[in-house]
């Protein structure tokens, strides 16, 4: 397939990704194939909606690794559902009457556009794969090629989301030193809410990168600096059953001993006892354009906190929320030399006409491939018999919960 012009867009929920995948995209295009045209739409989806896009010039290609050492997207992201005809219209991205997906088409064949490369979560390319069909469906000549970007790491079949690593441990950075708090007060519980929705990957692995850094500190328990009082006491995540009287109890008992006690909650645990708490007052249950519940609105750290600070006998409760800090991270080199792999398919899979999300493949022995939209789908939930979640929980003496189905 010869390719003279593609497009770039990141949306969603920013991670520690977009902006390495733009610059590593400019740069393989500008390697492989430097006469093909290359353009970025503003602000995601609407900026494509609403014809906004701007050219990569040939300073911008000889810069694209500055791209590297940056958190966030240089051009922008939204939080648009193509298929939410209602939405579209009432946000003045089109008007009455008109199909956002083909107000999209038309737009890349008005622009001249080849291939769009997506970067972005589960909403978006489950989105990228609904402008895919309509594409196919209508014969436009038009191929889609997107990249896993989600610190949630749940997007089915891929292996590992891009930005997930980085934000794991930047919220372990985070809570490094938010957990110094404990001196402020005496019997201090402290509520780490660390993003993921329904899966509670990221909340586990940033736990786990948490734990395993205070194991290579130094301490003075003689004066009251111990790890204990620093280490994570309990993790609660969607995947994984909470008996609250069991862990009331224990935590109680660390909160005797040492003063303080620390807690890692995933936003999307205890979702639905909550959920059933406000319908029962009659309050809404605030909702995006995608039909999630906005867990901001319903705070779930500020619940278990709730629930936990009398039983244990809390004098003061601090609930810190790492997520905003986390995913606007630049990239780690291990997410980076992701990244870079998967761009790379990237723009191999696009000269060839492929598309699809590229992503190690759990079901073909994690190649690393376009993996076909029709496979690609959100709420991957958390494995909890991972070796690594068995030891930290062991580590920590939590017992293990029961599975759970999470409804996604």
């Amino acid at each position: 397939m010869a390719v003279k012009k593609v497009a770039l867009l990141t949306a969603g929920g920013l991670a520690p990704c977009l902006s390495s995948a733009v610059g590593r995209l400019i740069e393989r295009y500008s390697e492989k194939s430097p006469d093909t045209e290359i353009i970025a739409y503003i602000s995601g989806y609407k900026g494509l909606l609403q014809g906004l896009s701007i050219p990569i010039t040939p300073e911008i290609r000889l810069h694209a690794s500055t791209l590297y050492a940056h958190g966030g997207s240089p051009i922008g992201n939204s939080r648009v559902k193509l298929t939410n005809q209602a939405d579209c219209e009432k946000r003045g991205l089109v008007q009455p009457g008109e199909n956002p997906l083909e107000v999209a088409a038309n737009q890349l064949v008005k622009d001249g556009v080849d291939v769009l490369h997506t970067i972005g979560g589960d909403d978006t390319n489950t989105t990228a794969a609904d402008l895919a069909a309509y594409l196919a469906e209508n014969n436009y000549q038009l191929n889609v090629v997107g990249l896993p970007k989600t610190i949630d790491n749940d997007v089915f079949p891929i292996q590992q989301s891009l930005g997930a690593w980085t934000a794991a441990e930047e919220g372990a950075r985070y809570f490094a030193n938010v957990v110094a708090e404990h001196n402020a007060n005496p019997r201090m519980l402290i509520v780490h809410e660390v993003m993921g929705r329904n899966c509670g990957w990221l909340t586990a692995y940033t736990a786990k990168i948490y734990h395993e850094h205070l194991q290579q500190q130094h301490f003075l328990p003689e004066l009251g600096l111990s790890r204990i009082r620093k280490d994570v006491h309990a993790v609660f995540i969607p995947e994984m059953e909470i008996d609250m009287a069991a862990e009331t109890t224990r935590l109680g008992r660390i909160m005797d001993e040492h003063d303080n006690v620390n807690l890692f909650i995933s936003e999307g645990a205890g979702v639905d006892a909550i959920v059933k708490e406000m319908q029962a007052s009659g309050e809404e249950i605030p909702r995006d354009a995608f039909g999630h519940i906005k867990l901001d609105a319903v705070n779930p750290g500020a619940w278990f906190g709730k629930q936990f600070a009398k039983q244990i006998g809390a004098e003061k409760v601090l609930i810190q929320k790492s997520g905003y800090y986390a995913r606007a991270a630049a990239s780690n080199a291990e997410d980076l030399a992701l990244i870079k792999a998967c761009a790379d398919v990237a723009v191999d899979s696009a000269q060839q006409g492929i598309g699809g999300v590229v992503g190690h493949d759990e079901d073909q022995n994690n190649e690393l491939r376009a993996i076909e939209f029709p496979r690609i789908a959100g709420g991957k939930p958390f494995n909890i018999d991972e070796p690594w979640f068995n030891e930290l929980l062991a580590e920590i003496g939590q017992t293990k919960g029961a599975r759970l189905d999470v409804s996604h």
